[in-house]
């Protein structure tokens, strides 16, 4: 149970720290681009080794296929009518959404997968992935929803309070849930990492950093496909 918390918190305190970070400071635009890069980096490597590659073995290419693309739907959709309602200015909370809904499914499964040793790349993947989103969330929200600094930093330290309690959940129901589902659950994920990415971290990334971001998520998928 103490290894479950420690997973929980590493990946849940680097939502705190980013998101004090960005209502604190604002970062030069090229810091954050590459802060956002390289975490879709690494997001990209996990999405494809840690999370739906387990469903396409075990649960075969229709279930898989409808997990990821049921991830993907739930976030784009979620992303939609936050969009509707604030205007083009709502990337900030599109981000925190994006760390919520993609967050809560990867910290389950990683909870789960404690009970096998754990995946270190899966933990790097998300740790590295939420401080970008949470100091780019932030400070977009500071900046242009003109968000409280308490107000805004007790939602994120909510989401990352959740986040650790989903990782000890999950690793405290783990016998009682088939491998086939934990699976599914990981495609769900992964399918919600890959609209943040599409709609979200990697637009953002370009337009505050320019063409040359790709070398950071290049570099992030690099660090994360070694550590897998």
């Amino acid at each position: 149970m103490l290894t479950a918390v420690l997973y929980g918190l590493a990946t849940a305190i680097p939502i705190a720290v980013g998101a004090a970070i960005g209502l604190r400071w604002n970062l030069p635009n090229a810091i954050l681009a590459t802060l956002m890069a390289f975490g879709a980096g690494t997001m990209i490597a996990a999405v494809s080794t840690e999370l739906f590659e387990p469903a396409f073995s075990q649960a075969g290419t229709g279930v898989a296929a409808l997990a990821l693309f049921s991830g993907t739907a739930v976030y784009v959709v979620a992303d939609r009518l936050v969009e509707t309602k604030l205007g083009s200015s709502a990337i900030g909370p599109a981000l925190m959404i994006g760390v919520f809904l993609d967050g809560v499914p990867e910290n389950t499964a990683l909870g789960v997968s404690l009970t096998a040793g754990g995946s270190l790349v899966l933990v790097v993947a998300i740790a590295v992935g939420n401080v970008p989103e949470a100091v780019s969330g932030a400070s977009l929200m500071r900046r242009e929803h003109d968000a409280s600094i308490r107000s805004a930093l007790a939602m994120w330290m909510f989401t990352a309070v959740v986040l650790v309690a989903v990782t000890v959940g999950g690793y405290a129901i783990a016998d009682a849930i088939p491998t086939t589902a934990i699976s599914v659950v990981q495609a769900f994920a992964g399918g919600a990492t890959l609209g943040v990415l599409a709609n979200s971290l990697m637009p953002e990334a370009y337009r505050e950093g320019g063409w040359w971001v790709g070398l950071a998520t290049a570099g992030g998928f690099l660090l994360a496909f070694v550590l897998g």
